[in-house]
């Protein structure tokens, strides 16, 4: 006897070719048969005019920590995500030890958006290996779940306070090599680490990896050729100067693994096709050279919520930015304050070049007053730092500082930078069929009050699928599932196909994609607020054959697997990705 029958759906089932209607039998958690199942079940579940397809997969989270005081990981389980896979950008939360564990919360809760408090209140810290970190959450997730091993851990974890600032000796590489590979044999899946101006740690220095020497990153991505199901993933600095697609295909044929990167966001604003077109040519760089780079590209532009307290995205603006959020934020205030500051300020913004990253952001006169605290500042919540300043006869930076001053730093501003059309959705079909790049960079669990791109997967649909039609259903699927599980060499998982684990989506195609951006105080530990969006046309999602979202709320059971290295996972073919692919004109 069956436990479950999926009955009378459209399976569309991961690998892109049509859908069909037919059922599907479930029995110990994996699928025993599709089409037509004549076999008795326990239980029914009626998929008439839905879709079933595979569960979905966010291919880059930042859940390490989350996954300690939300098992659920919501909200990405609503959205229809079965499988997540954690660990980049070098932010692992292990290895661990007593020093390094100090040094890493705080940092996490500056470069990853993590309030300090629920850090502090609800991550127990109490592991030293990979393997013990992997064992406290064993059997206690919602979500199958697997973990990069992060660089900034790594150094940390054997230089001390000597891996902010100074390169690691010949000694301290070959014990972090060690370490990582001891991090991979406990099932680590790959290596991660950064480059990336935006990555600041707890006191606005560089986090440990951007002080690390190009052949240390390349000496440890080598690490992973030994050690079966292990991959790469480094965030460049993606202005991508002299050195940098040196680097990235450096770290592939060091490896001898692609390695991707995050993330290539795709608008049609003045000059981006140019710049997306620079950009996917780094995987070009390295295909030469024997090596495989693939981008994360995010399927929706992220509305960004920016404070001048934290800083985050403030302080990877030019010049004398950062050096302002390495002060305490009552010192900050103070600089803030002088006029001769801010028209340094300013000047430096406008500095910027075009094809700078963060530029689209940094226009001063660009910024929506999004929520504020005190009563002097909330008069101008919903209105344009530009507008404000014409109105006054002031001039954009003072708008901005001074509305952030009366409010104690806590204003909460947007930059005004939508531009979901259908001339960018025409380009994001290009470059979603193109073999360079992988769909995803949610970022979900992180930058918890700055984005809104953890429903990545509904709003692919929704977008993508349902309102623009630049790409098909099956085959957006088959992106966000057969695709990402070919990437990481996930064990039979990733598609709908008889002995393969029951990860299952059902949902309705013609209403499939996600709600408005709302805040939920919800985090332990304090007062902090999460962004939060429920999902629409998701019926139901079940992780190894158990369903853990009915009609949009949750069952309260959590059947997820750690998945490990080797054993969840299998090496792939550097160009596993190519297959029957395109590339971006």
């Amino acid at each position: 006897m069956l436990d479950l029958i999926i009955a009378n759906g459209t399976i569309v089932d991961g690998t892109g070719k049509p859908g069909f209607p037919g059922d599907v039998g479930i029995r110990d958690g994996r699928i025993v048969s599709l089409g037509r199942v004549d076999e008795p079940a326990r239980e029914t579940i009626d998929a008439s005019g839905q879709i079933v397809s595979p569960g979905f997969i966010d291919c880059h989270t930042h859940y390490d920590a989350q996954v300690f005081w939300d098992p659920t990981l919501s909200p990405s389980c609503y959205h229809g995500v079965t499988t997540v896979v954690g660990g980049f950008c070098g932010f692992s939360i292990a290895p661990l030890s007593d020093e390094s564990a100090s040094y890493l919360l705080p940092m996490l809760a500056r470069v990853e958006g993590m309030p300090i408090d629920t850090l502090a209140n609800a991550v127990p810290w109490n592991w030293s290996t990979f393997g013990e970190f992997l064992d406290r959450i064993e059997g206690k997730i919602g979500l199958n779940a697997g973990f990069f091993a992060g660089h900034s851990a790594i150094r940390r974890h054997v230089m001390g306070p000597r891996a902010v600032g100074e390169k690691a000796s010949e000694g301290e590489l070959e014990e972090m090599k060690t370490l990582l590979g001891q991090c991979l044999g406990e099932g680590a899946l790959g290596f991660s680490t950064t480059v990336s101006e935006t990555h600041n740690d707890g006191d606005g220095n560089p986090v440990p990896s951007r002080w690390a020497a190009h052949s240390e990153i390349v000496e440890l991505a080598r690490v992973v050729r030994d050690y079966e199901g292990t991959g790469l993933e480094l965030l460049p600095d993606i202005e991508f100067p002299p050195g940098m697609p040196e680097l990235l295909a450096d770290v592939s044929i060091a490896g001898n693994r692609p390695v991707n990167w995050n993330v290539l966001g795709v608008t049609s604003r003045p000059g981006a096709e140019a710049l997306i077109a620079k950009r996917l040519a780094v995987s070009n760089f390295a295909r030469e050279r024997g090596g495989e780079v693939i981008a994360l590209t995010v399927p929706v532009s992220p509305t960004v919520y920016m404070n001048l307290r934290g800083g985050f995205l403030f302080d990877a603006f030019p010049g004398i930015w950062p050096d302002l959020f390495r002060l305490k934020p009552e010192e900050r205030m103070v600089r803030f304050g002088d006029p001769d500051v801010r028209r340094q300020m300013a000047a430096e913004v406008e500095s910027m070049g075009p094809e700078a990253p963060l530029r689209s952001l940094a226009r001063l006169d660009n910024f929506i007053v999004t929520s504020a605290v005190s009563e002097a500042a909330r008069r101008y919540v919903g209105r344009k730092t530009g507008e404000i300043a014409r109105e006054e006869g002031r001039e954009p930076i003072d708008v901005l500082l001074d509305i952030a001053l009366a409010d104690n730093l806590d204003t909460v501003f947007t930059p005004d930078n939508t531009n979901e059309n259908a001339e960018t959705f025409a380009m994001r079909g290009k470059v979603w069929a193109d073999d360079r790049t992988l769909v995803g960079a949610s970022d979900a669990g992180a930058h918890l009050d700055l984005i809104d791109t953890f429903a990545f997967s509904t709003s692919f649909l929704q977008g993508g699928v349902r309102e623009f039609g630049v790409i098909s259903l099956e085959e957006a699927i088959h992106q966000i599932t057969g695709r990402v599980a070919t990437y990481f060499g996930l064990v039979e998982r990733g598609l709908l196909k008889p002995g393969y684990h029951a990860d299952i989506v059902i949902f309705d195609a013609s209403t499939v994609g996600r709600g408005p951006t709302q805040t939920r105080y919800d985090l332990p530990g304090g007062n902090d607020f999460r962004l939060y969006a429920d999902a629409v046309g998701i019926g139901h999602v079940l992780v190894n054959g158990v369903e853990i979202v009915r009609a949009g709320e949750h069952t309260g059971k959590l059947p997820g697997s750690v998945l490990r290295s080797g054993t969840d996972t299998k090496t792939v073919p550097m160009d596993a990705l190519r297959i029957g692919s395109k590339s971006y004109a």
